[in-house]
């Protein structure tokens, strides 16, 4: 593969290596990454599930987006740092992982799906913020988006069982 000589590189960094080799370390940057990654799908599940008209049917979007969405950025900071720390310590064995490499094309299609709701259906967020069934674009996107954290959590899992 052409990414060998960058992953072996990255790899051999000395924090790739004590990460890989600390009987300690790797456990706790992944029980912060699984943390993490809980905060992001449980708070993006808040508001997924708010667009789907299935919880929360009190409170506007615009208001529970604000209130949500800080929380799961931090959360996201928080993944990314300590995925890719863990990248780091197996990058070889990572980057020719099925369910690695599908769950990174997972997130970018949920990054995508985010992007196209931000961008087009909350254009007209406080004419229908309020109403306890949103149009169905945001129903699509709210679906789209519960459905991709779900199997990109799926996926994260059986990363652990098939890496060798």
């Amino acid at each position: 593969m052409w990414l060998d000589p960058g992953l072996k590189w990255l790899e051999a960094t000395a924090l790739a290596t004590e990460i890989r080799e600390n009987e300690i370390l790797f456990p706790w940057v992944e029980s912060v990454h699984v943390l993490a990654i809980a905060l992001v799908v449980g708070s993006i599940s808040i508001l997924d599930l708010r667009l789907l008209g299935l919880a929360s049917l009190d409170r506007p979007v615009g208001k529970l987006t604000r209130d949500v969405l800080p929380c799961t950025w931090v959360a996201f900071a928080f993944a990314a740092v300590t995925g890719s720390l863990l990248f780091s310590a197996k990058a070889s064995g990572y980057a020719g992982n099925f369910f690695f490499r599908g769950k990174l094309i997972l997130l970018v299609m949920a990054a995508l799906n985010m992007a196209l709701f931000h961008a087009f259906t909350t254009r007209d967020l406080d004419r229908w913020s309020a109403n306890a069934h949103p149009p169905m674009a945001a129903k699509v996107a709210g679906g789209i988006s519960l459905a991709l954290w779900i199997a990109i959590v799926a996926f994260g899992r059986w990363i652990g069982f098939t890496l060798h």
